[in-house]
């Protein structure tokens, strides 16, 4: 329970984590390729500013239109040429395609300014949510870098530094306190303890001793150990992992855009009905075809979809500024539809429900002693040691300890043992009693870590350990019931005492104990094929939480705590930890649909009317603008609700 080493340790682990932050610092998030769509975006919205501006001064209108067509083509020509290269492939009808006949509708009646408009700022949400994307396939990339560049391989008696995938099955590699395991393997020499929470969730750390498996990414916390390789690199855990997160970011498709779908049927119905329009009346009524070809270009423009075009995106970059107000990071638009759908919740334990850090339970008491006198003598006992659990028993007992300790002797894995004046103390597992010879009438409990407290060879009494459910955990599992949610689901890396005692406390449905990184993957997988038919989304915040929250439908990372792996491929990042803000990214994604469908009903409905009355003659094109700039504005004013 005690090490001496740990202190020591403790600092080389937080040279290891800043030597891991500074490697992912180094990663250039901003490209080349990105600073050129800035630079082009940023021309385009200049020229755009620039010809509101002289125009508001009453300059001529043909030569302020030349700022709108350059900021046109500046942000647009990729639109353009995307559009016309898919003509040219008879795939016509398509989102560009339908940005090209709005832009170009507002042009022909001489509206540069919402022509130019709705074409920079589709092209800049593009980008935002592109530069989204690009980010995290660049941060994965970037943690592949950071596996183990060297291991320490004893050959022959003498160690020597050599490439992780040059070791084989049996060779023999030395782990020195506060070195990272870089393969699989089974302990041959030493005994120490491991710090497992980066891999499995266990908060605990976890000692070994010869005839033990290791698994890479766990880390050596107090002893020397010389470790048998069981696994090659590319088929060790850490590997395993990392590739997971690949895989399952290659599998995650983005859902296809709403304006797509709608692009598909409603514009060749549109310009289907703009051509019947311009010719059956002249060629069997004997109508006028200047008449009515004037009335189909009417048609085209009542049918423009600039309200949609703007209002749409606008109400989703709404959703996400208004969640990031608030602590959310939302990286797409659909993942604010997604988040609505969700009818699965599936929950890492450690970390995310619970603290992650063990605390004090309760202190049980023997013969005469009081409970405060329990933790007092403990807290002694542990005073100059630097192990975890003899932190939080020094912090629970919060009086000033200044006593003179002698013959103090540490038991790596066992405890501690030592005398304050006359009188022998010992503290430790019920290894430490066993091997004493102490009896004692409690060994121990399932789900909790037990520090057993001695005095002259008696047992006064037992302190529990265990993990604390955070206060925030009850009220979202409640709230997530009263949203619809069908079901909430635990996995875990911990005890299934631990899983089941959460799991009550908390309301959860089901759970899913003692599993590695790869076994949640499965399980989330069978998760997914049983309720197929729902949006299945995941909660968590380690490395090993990783390769799930990025296979999920929607992947949540509590961002405070969370590792780099965990929130770059998380789809949704809980700023503060705070298991509250998922409820309020839920409230702010409602509020999102429900504005985003008033808009396009709205829309569509006015549309309707507006081309009812171009067919017949009763709407002209300066008509037609007017009711397609009113109910673009209207929709953008309705967008703008979200942030309030």
């Amino acid at each position: 329970m005690s090490l001496n080493n740990h202190s020591v340790c403790e600092k080389c682990n937080i040279v290891r984590n800043q030597d891991i932050h500074e490697d992912v610092s180094k990663v250039s998030f901003i490209t080349d390729e990105d600073l050129r769509e800035v630079y082009r975006l940023s021309t385009s919205g200049f020229f755009w500013l620039l010809g509101i501006i002289l125009l508001y001064y009453g300059l001529n209108e043909m030569f302020v239109s030349l700022f709108f067509i350059a900021s046109y083509l500046t942000s647009g020509y990729k639109v353009i040429i995307s559009a016309l290269k898919k003509i040219l492939t008879k795939d016509i009808f398509n989102e560009n395609f339908l940005l090209l006949v709005a832009s170009m509708g507002a042009f022909y009646l001489g509206q540069f300014p919402e022509g130019s408009g709705v074409m920079l700022f589709f092209c800049i949400g593009e980008f935002l949510q592109e530069t989204a994307l690009k980010k995290s396939r660049r941060t994965i990339e970037s943690l592949l870098s950071l596996k183990s560049d060297t291991v320490n391989l004893k050959i022959q008696g003498k160690i020597v530094e050599a490439k992780p995938e040059s070791v084989d099955v049996g060779d023999i590699i030395v782990i020195r306190p506060g070195e990272k395991i870089p393969l699989d393997g089974v302990v041959v020499k030493g005994r120490s303890i491991l710090d497992v929470s980066m891999l499995t969730g266990e908060s605990a750390p976890r000692e070994v001793d010869v005839g033990d498996k290791v698994l890479s990414g766990m880390i050596n916390v107090s002893s020397l150990l010389e470790i048998k390789v069981m696994k090659r690199l590319e088929e060790s855990t850490v590997t395993k992992i990392l590739n997971l997160i690949q895989e399952a970011i290659e599998r995650k498709s983005r859902n296809e855009k709403f304006i797509t779908r709608f692009a598909k049927v409603y514009t060749p119905v549109i310009i289907f009905m703009a051509l019947l329009v311009a010719v059956v009346p002249p060629l069997f009524l004997g109508e006028s075809f200047r008449i009515w070809f004037y009335r189909s270009l009417t048609l085209l423009i009542i049918a423009c979809p600039c309200a949609l075009v703007l209002s749409i995106p606008l109400g989703y970059f709404a959703g996400i500024g208004k969640a990031a107000r608030e602590g959310i990071l939302v990286k797409g638009s659909n993942f604010l539809d997604l988040l609505v759908r969700a009818k699965i919740f599936v929950f890492d334990k450690t970390g995310t429900l619970t603290s992650g850090i063990l605390g004090i339970g309760r202190v049980v008491s023997k013969s005469n002693y009081d409970e405060r006198e329990v933790l007092r003598i403990a807290a002694i006992a542990e005073r100059y040691s630097s192990h975890p659990i003899a932190k939080t028993i020094r912090e629970a007992y919060d009086d000033k300890i200044d006593l003179d300790i002698r013959e103090y002797v540490e038991f790596p894995g066992f405890g501690v043992k030592m005398k304050l004046k006359d009188v022998e103390v010992m503290v430790g597992s019920d290894k430490l009693l066993h091997r004493e010879k102490i009896a004692h009438d409690v060994c121990e409990i399932p789900g909790s870590s037990i520090v057993h407290v001695v005095v002259n060879d008696k047992h006064i009494g037992f302190i529990e350990l265990e993990n604390k459910v955070k206060n925030e955990a009850v009220y979202l599992i409640d709230e997530l019931k009263r949203f619809g949610v069908k079901k909430t689901i635990m996995l875990t890396g911990d005890d299934e005492e631990v899983a089941r005692r959460v799991a009550k406390i908390l309301g959860i449905d089901e759970f899913y104990a003692r599993l590695l990184p790869q076994e949640k993957v499965e399980v989330l997988e069978d998760i997914k094929k049983r309720y197929n038919e729902w949006i299945v989304a995941y909660v968590g915040d380690g490395i090993n939480d990783a390769p799930v929250i990025a296979r999920a439908d929607v992947g949540i990372a509590m961002g405070a705590m969370g590792s780099d792996a965990a929130i770059e491929v998380a789809d949704v990042v809980v700023m503060d930890d705070n298991l509250s803000r998922i409820s309020r990214a839920i409230q702010i994604s409602r509020k999102t649909k429900s504005v985003v469908i008033q808009n396009i009903v709205f829309s569509i409905l006015v549309k309707i009317i507006f081309l009812s009355l171009g067919v017949i003659g009763e709407a002209s094109m300066w008509e037609a603008l007017i009711a397609d700039t009113g109910v673009a504005l209207l929709t953008i004013l309705n967008s703008l609700r979200i942030l309030r």
